[in-house]
């Protein structure tokens, strides 16, 4: 059992004074607010619930700052795919492992403790499957056990290049048959099983890569865990779609998918003002990557109007080219300041702090997505807690809200101190206690897979 003791602490009623915290079993006993520190207190500055990164391609954090060549035509989402294929093709299962452990090493030092892996390097380099099926979703969860974080694992469902079309030869360590997925399944529920806080989910990869019959075989894998979907990121995607199906692709799941609380779609970026409607009604919540979606061009996704009907978002990092809870809420404020060429777009109301909002809204959708019960700095929740140093200057005589604020828009990981994951103490003075670990191999493995 740990006792923690913060000045501050965000609970959720809001901001108290003088909270003791105690843990047990990598869970939250109790929290009281309004009391001295007692002896054998772990004393702290401000502390706030650690968010989740609720989607993450972790090989794809081994490509970062790779694919900003311009080529001879447009770069587009669909050249820098191309970039990506060829770097998964080079990948080992020791490759994956060293490329994840740093990722998630570095998803706790910048404010994340639980990510939701959505997983589709499954097979060998040359497309054949590993003796055990679930070969590279074992690193992840190897991954996972050493940085502490916490793993929600997405096996993902990749049959068709597009709508139908055969898959390519890039695309050959993802593809499975709906037999194949399902003993996949049973062989990552396998890979998690004795990893503490772990779940797994099912992760239909796209309309584009999944048929319907295809899609109706596999959502009852899921039982009763989260189902997460790409949807709508490229415009050419729904040009596709509505050639395929005369629907746009958020309208086909509404309309031909059990959508609802358990689904999380993906991006869902380019949506008209009535899947905006539909998909909020819905009770789905929508995956946002705003770094990502930034990075590819993707577009931006219709947020104002989105929590104006009433719907649910929280943040993945996605392509992880760069990681971190600010990074990600800010870029997703920022590209609602561009689109409407206003301030504060996201705070939700006259005199509100955009930077509670946008935290309150990823806590509580990445808690959703990835299918945690209870979220935030109270009993029963996964003991997985933030401090901030308010001694940085961005945080310096800051209280309540206008740390959040501070947090997100004027600093970057450097106002992180510690950081527990599931109980654990994981992050000291800003620094995980893996990282030159973490580093040496994740250097080791893309020295070689770049040569």
């Amino acid at each position: 059992m740990t006792r923690l003791h913060f000045a501050f602490a965000l609970l959720p009623s809001g901001w108290a004074n003088d909270v003791q915290v105690v843990v047990a079993d990598g869970a939250i006993a109790s929290v009281t607010a309004g009391v001295a520190p007692s002896a054998g207190d772990e004393r702290h500055q401000l502390a706030v619930p650690g968010l989740a990164s609720l989607h993450s391609h972790a090989f794809q954090r081994g490509m970062a700052g790779l694919a900003e060549l311009r080529g001879d035509t447009t770069d587009t989402f669909w050249t820098w795919r191309e970039t990506m294929y060829r770097f998964a093709l080079t990948m080992t299962p020791d490759d994956v492992a060293a490329v994840a452990t740093l990722l998630y090493v570095e998803m706790l030092e910048r404010g994340f403790t639980r990510v939701g892996e959505f997983h589709y390097l499954h097979h060998d380099r040359d497309g054949a499957p590993y003796a055990n099926l679930a070969e590279m979703a074992v690193r992840i969860a190897e991954a996972a056990s050493a940085s502490g974080i916490g793993l929600t694992l997405l096996p993902s469902f990749y049959a068709h290049s597009t709508f139908g079309a055969a898959p390519h030869a890039g695309q050959r360590r993802f593809i499975c048959s709906v037999d194949q997925f399902a003993t996949l399944m049973t062989a990552s529920r396998e890979a998690i099983r004795d990893l503490p806080g772990a779940n797994i989910g099912i992760a239909p990869h796209s309309l584009r890569a999944v048929a319907p019959d295809e899609l109706a075989a596999i959502i009852p894998l899921a039982k009763a865990d989260p189902i997460q979907i790409h949807a709508a990121e490229q415009v050419r995607e729904v040009e596709d779609c509505l050639a395929w199906s005369g629907q746009r692709p958020v309208q086909w799941l509404l309309e031909h998918a059990p959508v609802d609380q358990r689904w999380c779609l993906i991006h869902a970026t380019h949506m008209t003002e009535q899947e905006v409607t539909a998909l909020a009604r819905s009770g789905a919540v929508a995956g946002l990557c705003p770094v990502t979606e930034a990075s590819l061009g993707d577009g931006i996704f219709s947020a104002r109007e989105f929590l104006a009907a009433g719907g649910r978002f929280g943040i993945g990092t996605d392509s992880n080219v760069l990681v971190g809870v600010a990074d990600e809420l800010r870029q997703l404020e920022y590209g609602q300041r561009l689109k409407h060429r206003e301030r504060n777009v996201l705070s939700g109301r006259p005199g509100a702090s955009t930077g509670r909002a946008l935290f309150d809204h990823a806590l509580a959708g990445g808690a959703q997505a990835l299918a945690q019960t209870k979220a935030g700095l109270a009993p029963g929740a996964r003991a997985d807690i933030v401090s901030l140093d308010t001694a940085h200057p961005s945080l310096a005589g800051r209280s309540g809200d206008a740390v959040l604020d501070g947090w997100l828009f004027a600093t970057g990981s450097d106002a992180i101190d510690c950081v527990w994951a599931g109980g654990d103490r994981v992050v000291a003075g800003g620094r995980h206690r893996l990282r030159d670990k973490a580093r040496e191999q994740f250097n080791a493995s893309v020295r070689r897979l770049v040569a």
